[in-house]
């Protein structure tokens, strides 16, 4: 089995999806799960958990809304303004529904420093444990020593680190400063999970490759170990630089050195237990 944590579904509007830019015209366009399904066939992925794009309560309903519909979709991470004042009502409406299981806010969009600090942003953070719900970091490294106080603020709160934290891959040097903050951040034992999701998308070089990623992987491997380290795409985004087979294969060569169990853990059996899927 495989299930695939991390990507996105959307109804395409400029207005909506600002940060789509010029330069990112392949996104431009609608994403449902009619465009994702084939792929999920063609390369054996079972699932999937349709994560927030759009900071906004109308796409996470949407969201739910395919979680109902769709058999592959099999969780949601949403968005909640959990700055505000009324989360806890946003918050007790929509984990009425099952299929929320964790939210997320664009961080790395974030400029100010102390964005992770702020004392209403941590009263919102609080309240997730009321409804069981995990609370995806997204962000960029320059962003990690802010996130590892952060989280040391909330030890019994369960967080998930999106792509790695979104180092930027070169051929020609390589992040230190990000290894040393990553392996710190992974001592953290509530950050439950860490998705190995679509870096290709960070590589700077004209071409990627599976060695140019392979550092990159056993830094997050050794840190994390095989059992919170799982599978992500982050498609539709990784259109950017990759279609959806090309990843996966990818992926593929890269946990050729995991024991069966371990494989079993990284494409399915951790995404299922850090997310509750089925719960």
């Amino acid at each position: 089995m495989r299930i695939d944590s991390h990507h996105h579904f959307w109804k395409y509007d400029a207005s909506e999806y600002a940060w789509i830019n010029d330069s990112m015209s392949v996104l431009k366009r609608d994403f449902g799960p009619a465009e994702l399904a084939p792929l999920c066939k063609t390369t054996g992925v079972d699932g999937v958990v349709s994560v927030q794009a759009s900071q906004s309560l109308l796409e996470t309903e949407r969201l739910i809304r395919f979680a109902e519909t769709e058999s592959l979709v099999q969780g949601v991470i949403g968005w909640v303004p959990l700055a505000s004042s009324g989360v806890g009502l946003e918050l007790e409406s929509l984990a009425m529904s099952a299929w929320l299981k964790g939210v997320r806010h664009v961080v790395q969009d974030e400029s100010d420093p102390e964005f992770l600090m702020g004392t209403a942003f941590n009263e919102g953070i609080r309240r997730l444990r009321e409804f069981k719900l995990s609370y995806d970091l997204l962000i960029y490294p320059w962003q990690l020593p802010a996130t590892i106080k952060f989280v040391d603020m909330h030890p019994q709160q369960p967080f998930v680190l999106d792509h790695i934290a979104k180092p930027a891959i070169y051929s020609a040097q390589y992040d230190s400063e990000w290894e040393r903050n990553i392996r710190e951040l992974a001592k953290r034992q509530h950050v439950i999970g860490c998705k190995f999701s679509g870096i290709v998308t960070e590589v700077r070089d004209a071409q990627w490759s599976v060695d140019l990623l392979r550092p990159y992987w056993s830094v997050a491997l050794e840190a994390f170990g095989p059992e919170r380290l799982m599978f992500g795409s982050d498609w539709p985004v990784i259109l950017l630089r990759s279609d959806y087979a090309g990843w996966v294969g990818a992926v593929e060569e890269l946990t050729r050195e995991l024991s069966t169990d371990q494989q079993t853990a990284f494409w399915s059996g951790n995404v299922q237990r850090v997310y509750r899927l089925g719960k």
